[in-house]
């Protein structure tokens, strides 16, 4: 076969999305230039926009540098979890879309459903996948995946991206890509000065617009080549255009590409993504082209397409990866995120995450199955970045419902933020038992820092041992590992923490974690000083006795050296701009500059609030934060926002400060007028507009008016929208009795229409005759329902005005 279609459908699939159709006179445009106080986005460009990108004009440049340093890895032969799976030899690419190529947000967002990838110790190298002819070409990663990215030790590419013709593709743009000044390229130029800027690896080049004739063929190869003499700076090529100039697929390295990978002793790429439709000999030959170019072969990676159907993929595995041999070539994975996308919750995500990458058992040492998809643990080895101390987790997956600051719950709202995910384990999960095996998970109902935990659950009968992380951590005589743990009641924890050593890698020292004394987080801090000159290898834990219920959260593992380090506070907090949403919500462009010293995990941004709490607002490992929401709190005149450096042990600094003033606000009547509904009337005169129409003087007739049981009014207020008091006016406020003001209601919110209605206030006993409501909530939809109508047994519902106040 010569194509997949999918690897097409990013240009397509987005032009729809846009109403834009792939027509070939496409108008170029640079990257938009955002408001001081808005929504900072991941950079993208055309081949001529990027040549006027510079990062000191451009104002999201600097919310979209990762601060992550490339981690070294390690991987133990001994410690593989599969024993078919190899180490050394083929390494696995993924070709991942986090999101569109345009209005990609740089630091996260409020919205908890994201592909929070944790399978990192599989991959070798991470392509932020996208480009269309309707957006942009040139795709820059954003540092949220850059930063766990490298933390894991996992390199990360932008995408060029050319479409064929017949989805919006220009041969001029690949000539525009071309273009020389002198003796350089200034595309290039300038896709090395990204790369460097933001903190990234390389670049993914797919030139899939047809046309092109040998002359065009020979300068991209030597604009790679200059490319790569800029610095550190990669390049993988996608077999598709040849060295005639045209767009076949080889689906092999032959003698029609294999100038892109090397032309006689120049390196032209760093790695070459073989079309999908390989073949066995195709890859053994293109193995042995590989090494007659003093190339690698592991630089080749066979591409398979798990866009449309995931692990239900057809692939012909002995190929790339024979049986009971080396590997031929690498993998490379086109859209793993299938995972996320055909997932109905969250839930699902993770166990169809696992199943891709660890197979049918949810375990990377069991890939036994009927389904020929045995799961990637099954022929890579794991790799590891846990070589240097500290090392610190709290299993946070860089998503989650909640906040959490050493088990304080300081934020309530959805986030994801890959910056701040924790190295995720090792292993899995790898558990082995002589007798019921425990189930680890990630829990997201609770956490000790960020949104999420582990959780150990099942019955012990026997020993379990757990193996997490596979790492080369050198003990000291003042090295200790610490363990934040809780349980649901004070009671036995039944759980050792477990080290092995590189000189008995598999064979593991347990120290006992005791009892818990309460329901809340515990921490256990372990003498490692006895095992002083030995390299830990492993870490797991291990349970103990027996229990028929065991439930252990596991919210902290550290090892480090000596008191739990800091870093000095970061300094000069300021806002760089500010956006006011409403009277009452802004948004904001923050900076500050890095703290002098100590090593710094990340900086956390909170809200100073009037009682003495503080309510996270977000996190980065970077000197800039964009806060998408500032909410005022009822009246206030300014709200204090503080910044602190988190360091690598996960200790605090210090805050630096700074103060956002708010305007005067003058509150209205939102349901002025607006469209009102009501689940009865007593007669055509008296519907539920009376009741938002701004009058009581009209007579008794101006009123919502009704005798069911239990009556409702419901207005539409337009949109969410911030309200300080409702205020009812009953009977006397028109004029009629006193006996007949409203005695017993609700009032109610919510804002959609599939929300559920949540009570903003509850009134019993009312006789006057306007009630007034203080709240400070956000709502759309607004609702009165009365449950007695009157003082006496008059069954009439008369409501003269019902007012929502409000900016």
């Amino acid at each position: 076969m010569r194509r997949h279609l999918p690897l097409l459908l990013t240009t397509a699939l987005t032009a729809a999305v846009l109403g834009i159709a792939p027509t070939s006179n496409a108008t170029e445009y640079p990257t938009a230039t955002a408001a001081a106080g808005n929504q900072p986005f991941a950079s993208y460009w055309f081949p001529n926009s990027i040549l006027t990108w510079d990062p000191a004009t451009d104002p999201d440049a600097r919310f979209n540098r990762s601060r992550v340093p490339l981690r070294p890895r390690v991987s133990y032969p001994a410690l593989k979890a599969n024993a078919n799976a190899r180490t050394g030899e083929g390494k696995i690419a993924s070709l991942v879309s986090f999101g569109p190529t345009s209005n990609n947000p740089s630091q996260g967002s409020a919205d908890p459903n994201y592909y929070a990838f944790g399978y990192w110790q599989y991959v070798d190298k991470l392509v932020f996948w996208g480009g269309s002819a309707g957006e942009g070409l040139i795709l820059a990663p954003n540092p949220t995946v850059i930063d766990a990215a490298h933390r894991n030790g996992v390199k990360v590419y932008g995408t060029v991206f050319f479409p064929p013709t017949a989805y919006g593709g220009q041969l001029q743009w690949v000539r525009d890509f071309t273009q020389k000044s002198g003796t350089t390229y200034p595309v290039a130029d300038k896709l090395a000065q990204a790369a460097q800027y933001y903190g990234f690896d390389g670049w993914f080049i797919n030139q899939e617009t047809d046309g092109g004739d040998a002359a065009l063929a020979t300068e991209l190869r030597n604009e790679l080549r200059y490319a790569r003499s800029l610095g550190p700076v990669e390049f993988m090529w996608y077999d598709a255009m040849t060295e005639a100039g045209s767009v076949t697929w080889q689906n092999a390295l032959t003698s029609a590409n294999d100038a892109f990978l090397q032309e006689s002793a120049e390196r032209t790429s760093d790695s070459m993504f073989v079309n999908f439709g390989w073949s066995s000999s195709g890859l053994n030959s293109s193995r042995t082209l590989a090494r007659s170019l003093g190339r690698n072969e592991y630089e080749l990676y066979s591409g398979i397409d798990t866009e449309a159907n995931g692990y239900n993929t057809s692939v012909s595995w002995d190929a790339p990866f024979p049986a009971g041999q080396p590997h031929t070539t690498s993998l490379g994975l086109y859209r793993p995120e299938w995972t996320w996308k055909s997932a109905t919750d969250r839930a699902d995500f993770y166990a169809k995450d696992s199943r891709y990458w660890v197979g049918a058992n949810a375990d990377p040492g069991n890939t036994t199955t009927t389904s020929a998809w045995k799961g990637l643990s099954t022929y890579v080895a794991e790799s590891s970045p846990i070589t240097a101390k500290p090392f610190v987790t709290s299993f946070d997956t860089g998503q989650g419902d909640f906040y959490n600051s050493g088990g304080v719950r300081v934020g309530s709202s959805g986030w994801n933020n890959l910056s701040l995910q924790d190295v995720p384990p090792t292993y899995r999960w790898s558990v082995s038992s002589t007798g019921s095996r425990i189930t680890p998970s990630i829990d997201f109902s609770d956490a000790y820092e960020g949104g999420s935990s582990l959780r150990l659950t099942g019955t012990v009968d026997a020993t379990n041992t757990v193996r997490l992380y596979q790492t080369q951590l050198p003990v000291a005589a003042d090295t200790k590992l610490s363990v934040t743990l809780k349980t649901p009641t004070a009671r036995a924890s039944n759980l050792r923490a477990a080290v092995a050593f590189t000189d008995a890698p598999t064979s593991f020292t347990t120290l006992d974690l005791g009892s818990t004394t309460g329901s809340g987080w515990e921490t256990r801090t372990l003498d490692l000083s006895a095992y002083a000159g030995r390299t830990i290898a492993q870490i797991g834990l291990q349970t103990v006795g027996s229990t028929p219920s065991l439930d252990v959260r596991i919210g902290q593992l550290r090892v480090y050296d000596g008191s739990v380090d800091t870093a000095a506070a970061p300094t000069g907090l300021t806002v760089l701009g500010s956006t006011d949403v409403s009277a009452t919500r802004k948004s904001l462009r923050l900076t500050w500059t890095a703290s002098a010293t100590g090593s710094v995990h990340h900086y956390e941004v909170y809200r100073r609030n009037a009682d003495g709490t503080r309510t996270f607002l977000g996190a980065t490992t970077n000197d800039a934060y964009y806060v998408p929401r500032l909410d005022r709190v009822g009246s206030e005149p300014a709200t204090t926002l503080d910044v602190e450096a988190v360091s690598t042990e996960l200790g605090r600094s210090t805050t630096a400060s700074t103060t956002v003033n708010w305007s005067a606000v003058t509150a209205s009547n939102l349901a002025l007028n607006r469209p009102a509904t009501a689940s009865s009337q007593c007669n055509g005169n008296e519907g539920a507009a009376k009741a938002v129409n701004g009058s009581v003087s009209g007579g008794t007739s101006d009123k919502w008016c009704a005798l069911t049981a239990s009556p409702s009014l419901e207005v539409d207020l337009g949109s969410v929208r911030p309200l300080t008091r409702f205020t009812v006016k009953h009977s006397a406020a028109g004029g009629e009795s006193a006996s007949w003001n409203t005695r017993d209601f609700t009032i109610q919110v919510r804002n959609t229409t599939t929300d559920p209605w949540t009570t903003a206030a509850t009134v019993t006993g009312n006789t006057a005759a306007t009630t007034d409501h203080p709240v400070v909530l956000n709502a759309r939809y607004v609702r009165l329902v009365v449950t007695k109508p009157t003082q006496t047994t008059d069954p009439a519902t008369r409501i003269y005005e019902f007012e929502a106040w409000g900016t």
